[in-house]
């Protein structure tokens, strides 16, 4: 049965133009759940519901690191949204504009098709995207660790860096690639750093003109502290942790140039690095913009305790893109925790506008925060009052987000992969080419030899 016709029945058939349409935008964390919930409490024929998404996938964000470290395969992160959501239509590509006193988008296809959808009911689950400076050289060189794409190229990335270094007999080339900057000391940040440091350090083993003495990782943070989501206890636990494996972290320091990939910092510092990784902060979808919606101060959606929107009727948000007031007189913070859990009152206050009752307030108190720093080696804060470093924090990260990452297929995917772990070392290959795969046909299909003389190699 195809799509199409599996969504028709699953909705009862008859004129859908007349049964209410819940457009949800985004198919991250907040919108799959949402989807799913909708589709558990939702009566066939009640509401159709469809969810727009670049991606066919949820990725599950906190693995991230894990995946970039080669500890989890790729596609163990990573949820494919038609699988979990049976009762939704799934659209990928984007909105590229809202006009909500309209009820209605502006979609465009990853084809490049561009049609309207017209819907009765918004919900706002777009997530955030990578929040930049005006630095030069960054967008030329700088590589984020939001997907699972950028995940698998960093891995890649590192590991070719160590070839470049056992490959050349220049000392300028070889400082070069062993030179790793990582920018934000946040959760992402920290873990990334943390987790290639421990495979590049593992690699050592097999490059035999490569020490651990000769690599140099740097993370560079702005404030004057990192990981502040465990506390500053927590924080300077961990800071020393990454201090002692030799990571060199320079707080209340800025990147101000990565031209040429020659990394200037604030400090005075100059040096050329073959890796720039940046992970300091998020800001909201630009999506966001494009609409009529209103929004707070810092550019997300302006959001009430319902999670609805502030000032329109029939529109919902939570997760990265919203500003959700806590009752504390500040916000939530938008992250993962907030998101999973706001998804159940978000799609019940969907479900209440459409049958005419009361909505629920969004209420949560802080669990704590997991951080994994490599292996056997973490922070943590739980409930407020428990603190872990090293193996205690590794092991509490992992055991919550293995009950957090969804369906459990992934959770026993997961599993595997750390338990093969345990037992078989680490994978060093490294695959440059998946980032441009037809590289090596193109090459094959120009011309090789010209006046008797092999071509050089163009990347």
């Amino acid at each position: 049965m195809t799509e199409s016709r599996n969504y028709r029945l699953v909705h009862g058939g008859g004129d859908e133009s007349e049964i209410p349409h819940v457009l949800i935008v985004g198919g991250g964390y907040l919108g799959m759940y949402t989807a799913m919930r909708l589709e558990r409490k939702l009566g066939p024929g009640e509401a159709r519901i469809t969810v727009v998404d670049p991606n066919s996938y949820m990725t599950y964000q906190p693995f991230l690191p894990e995946t970039a470290a080669g500890s989890i395969s790729p596609r163990n992160v990573v949820v494919p949204l038609r699988k979990v959501l049976r009762r939704t239509r799934v659209l990928n590509g984007r909105v590229v504009r809202i006009e909500h006193a309209k009820r209605r988008v502006e979609f465009e296809s990853n084809q490049g098709e561009l049609r309207d959808i017209a819907y009765d009911h918004l919900v706002m689950a777009a997530g955030a995207v990578s929040r930049t400076l005006p630095i030069p050289g960054l967008a030329e060189h700088g590589i984020g660790i939001k997907t699972v794409e950028e995940a698998a190229y960093l891995r890649n990335h590192v590991l070719e860096q160590l070839n470049i270094a056992d490959s050349t007999d220049d000392p300028a080339v070889r400082r070069k690639a062993l030179n790793f900057v990582f920018v934000g000391g946040g959760f992402a940040g920290a873990e990334a750093i943390a987790e290639l440091e421990d495979l590049a350090r593992d690699a050592t083993r097999i490059y035999p003109s490569i020490g651990i003495d000769d690599l140099h990782f740097y993370l560079i943070e702005a404030a004057d502290r990192i990981l502040p989501e465990v506390g500053p206890e927590v924080g300077a636990k961990a800071l020393n942790q990454l201090r002692l494996r030799g990571i060199d972290v320079r707080l209340s320091t800025f990147l101000e140039s990565a031209v040429d990939e020659r990394i200037k910092l604030s400090d005075g510092t100059e040096f050329e690095a073959g890796t720039l990784v940046w992970t300091a902060g998020v800001k909201p979808s630009p999506v966001v913009q494009a609409s009529d919606l209103p929004l707070g101060p810092k550019g997300h959606v302006d959001t009430s305790e319902y999670l609805t929107v502030n000032g329109v009727e029939n529109a919902f948000a939570g997760g990265d893109n919203a500003q959700v007031p806590d009752g504390n007189g500040g916000y939530y913070p938008p992250n993962a925790q907030n998101a999973v859990r706001q998804a159940p009152v978000l799609a019940d206050n969907v479900i209440a506008t459409l049958r005419g009752r009361e909505l629920k307030p969004y209420r949560h108190k802080n669990l704590g925060a997991v951080a994994g720093l490599g292996m056997n080696k973490g922070a943590a804060q739980l409930f407020g009052r428990i603190r872990l470093t090293g193996r205690p924090a590794w092991l509490a990260h992992r055991g919550y987000h293995l009950l957090a990452v969804p369906t459990f297929n992934r959770k026993l995917r997961v599993l595997s992969d750390w338990t093969l772990g345990f037992f078989l070392r680490r994978d060093f290959a490294s695959i440059p080419e998946m980032s441009q795969p037809r590289q090596a046909f193109a090459e094959a299909a120009r011309p090789q030899v010209e006046n008797g003389h092999l071509l050089r190699r163009v990347s």
